[in-house]
């Protein structure tokens, strides 16, 4: 068992690998009532094709198929998993992203005995032809309910816009089409790869022993053996964007609008990354912060409300800057934004708006380590993108302007941008 305690953030954390490969950390968190527990695999909707560790066979398999074994891994043969949960009053839950499935648990009380029925579950997968079939109308009903939701329409939109052939322009969930495509031998042909314990970690956060649970995560293991680490095969991205402009109608009372930068830097080491992503947050509160001209003058046109917002989402093989909110006009807004940043770039960065939006993006840094669920999460993300989750408070002082306007060159430019409307039917 090995211990880092880091003496920036205070923060202590307790590591096990086992001989299967599969790695356990316990982040302790002193007298917080609540504790979180995961049991996560590095299988998420843009795993669909790839090559069998043992048989070295390319594999490919219909699309939404991470989160469709997401569902049936909660059917067990005597009923389900969550009635296990509820008599020990663990509130468990799963999702899906495009890197990931987390299936977890929060407890304030029975911790030993929801964990239990966590590391049970997720080793015994349960498929039969009769219980995939079902299924396959239950996600069916998901797909449509997602078809009709503005905010995961106007983003997916974006997606599709920014990405040529990349699958994160895919909806996590797959389509109709393509769920019915997948069968109980596609599901065990992926668990059986991605649920192995090499390819998989567990987290504990909260006030626990990590003595106890090591060994009760030890006692668990059904698998013991290592395996060969599984290769993704996903498609060369050009760096052009697909689609200018989504625009489609849905019932809602005011437009949506997402608006996305494709950034090509992809592909670095640890540390690039997290510099990366931190110069890249830096930048956007910079620009889009409600302190900045650009918020003040769209606010007080009209043209955003307190919904506005940005982020910036950073993987391995893709990334992209997003901006948007609700706006009664979104392409006016869009060529604000391009104008605005056009005049920026010939400015240059002021030097006391670059110190005040890194403390800022410090401030959000050290709020999520005061939140179990969100700690739990952000490290879980971090940690399939070999990143280590601490290093982010430490690496931002790091950051210069001159990152910062290098990145303002390479990312935000009308050529790399693309923007996605739901206007009122």
């Amino acid at each position: 068992m090995e211990r880092i305690y880091d003496n920036y953030l205070k923060e202590e954390i307790y590591i096990q690998n086992y001989p299967s490969g599969l790695k356990a950390f316990v982040i302790k968190k002193p007298n917080f009532s609540k504790v979180f527990a995961g049991y996560c695999t590095h299988y998420g909707s843009v795993d669909s094709k790839f090559i069998h560790p043992e048989t070295k066979q390319l594999i490919e398999v219909p699309d939404g198929i991470a989160h469709f074994l997401e569902h049936k891994l909660f059917e067990e043969q005597q009923g389900s998993v969550f009635d296990r949960f509820s008599k020990f009053g663990g509130m468990a839950n799963a999702f899906t992203s495009f890197k990931s499935t987390v299936y977890y648990f929060l407890a304030s009380n029975n911790f030993n005995e929801n964990f239990d029925i966590l590391l049970d579950f997720v080793q015994n997968p349960y498929f039969t032809d009769q219980n995939v079939e079902k299924e396959k109308g239950i996600i069916a009903q998901e797909i449509r309910m997602y078809q009709d939701d503005p905010g995961w329409r106007v983003y997916f939109n974006l997606l599709q816009a920014l990405y040529v052939k990349h699958p994160v322009k895919i909806d996590i969930a797959g389509t109709i089409e393509s769920i019915n495509k997948i069968t109980k031998e596609d599901l065990y042909t992926c668990y059986n790869t991605f649920y192995h314990p090499s390819n998989m970690i567990i987290l504990v956060c909260g006030d626990v022993n990590e003595k106890e649970v090591f060994e009760k995560i030890e006692k668990s293991q059904k698998i013991t053996k290592y395996q060969s680490l599984i290769e993704r095969v996903l498609p060369d991205e050009p760096n052009y964007i697909n689609e200018k402009n989504i625009e489609i109608n849905l019932s809602v009372s005011s437009p949506l609008f997402y608006i996305g930068f494709k950034d090509n830097l992809n592909e670095l080491t640890p540390k690039e990354t997290i510099n990366k992503e931190l110069t890249m947050h830096i930048l956007n509160e910079l620009l889009f912060g409600k302190s900045t001209k650009l918020y003040n003058d769209l606010y007080e046109q009209g043209l955003i409300n307190q919904n506005f917002a940005f982020d910036y989402n950073c993987e391995n093989d893709y990334s992209f800057v997003i901006v948007g909110g609700e706006s009664i006009n979104p392409k006016k807004t869009y060529d604000v934004i391009i104008d605005y940043i056009s005049k920026y770039k010939q400015h240059g960065i002021n030097e006391d708006d670059f110190e005040r939006s890194k403390r800022v993006v410090v401030g959000s840094i050290l709020r999520k380590f005061d939140n179990i669920e969100k700690i739990s999460v952000e490290f879980i993300n971090s940690y399939f993108k070999c990143v280590n989750l601490f290093d982010y408070a430490k690496e931002i002082e790091n950051i210069k302007i001159e990152d910062c306007m290098k990145r303002l060159n390479e990312v935000y430019s009308y050529n790399n941008s693309a923007i996605s409307i739901i206007n009122p039917v």
